[in-house]
């Protein structure tokens, strides 16, 4: 046993302990966190704006601060991108975490002194979970890779820009250095192909202990090793015993990954957003991640079939209740307050407070008032390859409203690694998983106003090569699951398979 895992274990189990100190005074937790961040954002352009000096309880905030999103709070982060301070957080920002998806371009997300350490901590600390578990830090002494963006930053009026898995680079302890893989130079390559080419020529040779990334891109890593070697991922590494992921529900990926590591291994995850670190896995014995009362972020939520009514109920975590879907709401030590993040959770437990995602409050389908969202066709997929030699490698689902022959029905775009012997049968599967979980869906195809399920099948790196297509290829981009439009899946029409 080396030093640094000799000491780890007992860290481990000061640092856990000290967790869930927090964790089980939950709502005194959220009540310190709630009342600094008003005593710090009175001081700021919104916070007079708001009047926070008249605000002592969480009724007086909901009158005063309406929930908003990006491009509510935009004419606060303009200011700040001007170089103004004090606009929604005292001072300025250390950085802005560069990320896309807005109707006018960009987003420039705060980040500020309060708010960094909380980033760094919680990825530390779920770790530090891992080990007091497993009661073993052996991995620490092997390779260690975190699949991510460049962490090339640049200046934008005296504040650093770059992506969050870029920044976070940065923070890497000097005592893991040794381990990091890969190189610094390759790591700033922003060609992805190119770059995961550099990687896999760096770590074959490796003793690779920790892989991390988004699935779908460490998918193509694994690949690409195994294309290179002709070895398993598990026969290359063979310390390599859990995998670090967040961002997508890891479950559509499992089978495919198993086959391509070679053994079966255990799997931390994660929920960071550029907005804050708001959960981890914290076992792997309990479902769900641990929420993050304590990390200067004060939460609240709303039940995803009132989000769109004029008035919808609006809570803090006491109010919650198991197997809602909710839409997840911060105010942070970042600056954005009652920020919609455009993420749906529900929560697995109360004691303490752990939540899993359940999709993005945009990404759904309801073209004929069937409310389907992320959550239900996961499940049906993976209700439909249980116990079969079925893998999937991604898939993408929309409706289609006005097919030339026939009834309408919703299209399911899927990339098999393995295909399902008949593929008839498994989408009647999950059609019927899907009409079990959803009665909106169920009333509709019992109405004969829409017929069963159609499946396309989209050929082998398809998808691949449609999010290269839209200059969206690698680090933090992900394919959504479902949408209410026919925007992605016109686009994929030209990667089906002959």
């Amino acid at each position: 046993m080396s030093i640094k895992s000799f000491f780890a274990l007992p860290f481990a189990k000061i640092a856990t302990k000290k967790v869930y100190n927090w964790a089980n005074k939950p709502h005194e937790t959220q009540e310190k966190v709630f009342k600094h961040l008003l005593s710090k954002g009175k001081n700021t352009a919104f916070g007079k704006d708001h009047n926070f000096n008249a605000i002592s309880t969480y009724e007086d905030f909901k009158k005063e601060v309406a929930v908003t999103d990006y491009e509510g709070l935009r004419k606060y982060i303009d200011r700040i991108v001007a170089g103004e301070t004090d606009v929604l957080w005292t001072g300025k920002p250390l950085y802005f975490a560069k990320t896309s998806g807005t109707t006018s371009g960009a987003k420039y997300i705060p980040i500020t002194k309060d708010s960094m350490p909380t980033h760094i901590k919680a990825a530390k600390d779920a770790l530090l979970f891992y080990i007091a578990e497993k009661k073993d830090a052996s991995f620490v002494n092997g390779k260690m890779i975190f699949l991510q963006g460049s962490p090339v930053l640049n200046d934008k009026n005296g504040v650093k820009l770059g992506r969050l898995s870029g920044i976070v680079a940065h923070y890497v302890p000097k005592y893991l250095l040794k381990n990091r893989l890969p190189s610094w130079e390759t790591n700033c390559i922003e060609d992805w192909d190119t770059k995961v080419n550099a990687i896999v020529k760096e770590t074959v040779n490796e003793d690779m202990s920790v892989i991390s990334g988004i699935p779908s891109w460490v998918q193509m890593y694994f690949e690409k090793l195994i294309e290179k070697t002709g070895k398993s991922v598990s026969e290359l590494f063979p310390n390599f015993n859990f995998f670090i992921y967040g961002g997508v529900n890891f479950e559509p990926y499992k089978k495919k990954f198993e086959k391509l590591i070679g053994k079966k291994i255990d799997y931390i995850e994660l929920y960071p957003a550029s907005e804050g670190f708001i959960a981890y896995q914290d076992s792997q014995k309990a479902k769900g991640m641990l929420l993050q009362l304590n990390s200067g972020i004060f939460y609240e939520f709303i039940p995803a079939n009132e989000f769109f009514n004029e008035n919808p109920t609006r809570i803090s975590v006491k109010d919650v209740k198991i197997g809602v879907n909710y839409v997840i709401i911060l105010n942070t030590t970042a600056g954005l307050w009652g920020y919609n993040i455009g993420d749906t959770v529900e929560f697995t437990s109360t004691k303490p407070y752990r939540i899993k995602v359940t999709g993005r409050i945009k990404h759904f389908i309801s073209a004929f008032g069937e409310h389907v969202i992320g959550k239900e066709v996961e499940k049906a997929l993976n209700d439909s390859i249980l116990g079969t030699k079925t893998t999937i490698s991604e898939f993408t689902v929309a409706p289609q409203v006005n097919p030339e022959n026939g009834l309408p029905y919703h299209e399911w775009f899927i990339e098999f690694e393995n295909e399902p012997e008949d593929l008839e049968n498994f989408a009647a599967k999950i059609d019927a998983s899907m009409q079990a979980q959803n009665i909106y869906y169920f009333d509709l195809i019992e109405g004969k106003i829409l017929r069963p399920l159609i499946i396309r099948k989209i050929k082998k790196g398809g998808f691949h090569e449609y999010m290269k297509s839209i200059g969206k290829f690698g680090g933090q981009n992900k394919i959504p699951q479902l949408s209410d439009t026919r925007k992605i899946a016109e686009v994929l029409q030209g990667f089906l398979m002959d």
